[in-house]
């Protein structure tokens, strides 16, 4: 009797599946038990907000108020695409690069930044300023007649399609 109530015991386990069986409980807030996930038990305990991730108005204001950084950061990607749509294409492109550079900068002075925080802050700034001043410099080498000629760039196009 012992043997087949442990053999019962098992396949109602599997039937359950694995997450019912390896299921880590903890003790939430009120003092009951919870489960949890073993998704990643070892690494990941809780997910935090970016610093400066906080409203970047008090909480009595409009939404879009609360988030004014991140618009202004959209506002003016999406003014240079315009400028792009309507043949300005290197000026278009280059307001998109000083876009994400403004939202390096304001990542950098602002305490907080709203949705533009995404990760740490440092991480933030060299994304934002790093792809800003690739974008700001291509569209800088744009073709014909650019504004800005590196020789070694030049160089390294000839080698690549010869």
């Amino acid at each position: 009797m012992g043997v087949e109530s442990g053999s019962v015991g098992q396949s109602a386990a599997h039937e359950d599946g694995p997450s019912a069986q390896g299921a880590v409980s903890t003790v939430g807030s009120d003092g009951r038990p919870q489960r949890t996930s073993r998704r990643f038990p070892l690494f990941t305990r809780d997910t935090a907000r970016p610093e400066g991730g906080g409203r970047a108005a008090s909480g009595d204001a409009p939404a879009p108020a609360r988030q004014w950084p991140v618009l202004a950061v959209l506002s003016l990607v999406g003014l240079g695409l315009l400028l792009t749509a309507f043949d300005l294409f290197r000026i278009g492109t280059m307001v998109i690069g000083v876009a994400l550079m403004a939202g390096a900068v304001m990542r950098w002075t602002l305490p907080s930044v709203g949705m533009l925080a995404v990760r740490s802050r440092f991480t933030d700034m060299v994304t934002y300023g790093v792809l800003g001043v690739a974008i700001l410099l291509l569209a800088m080498m744009v073709q014909p007649e650019p504004w800005l000629k590196i020789p070694f760039l030049d160089d390294a196009l000839h080698f690549t399609i010869s």
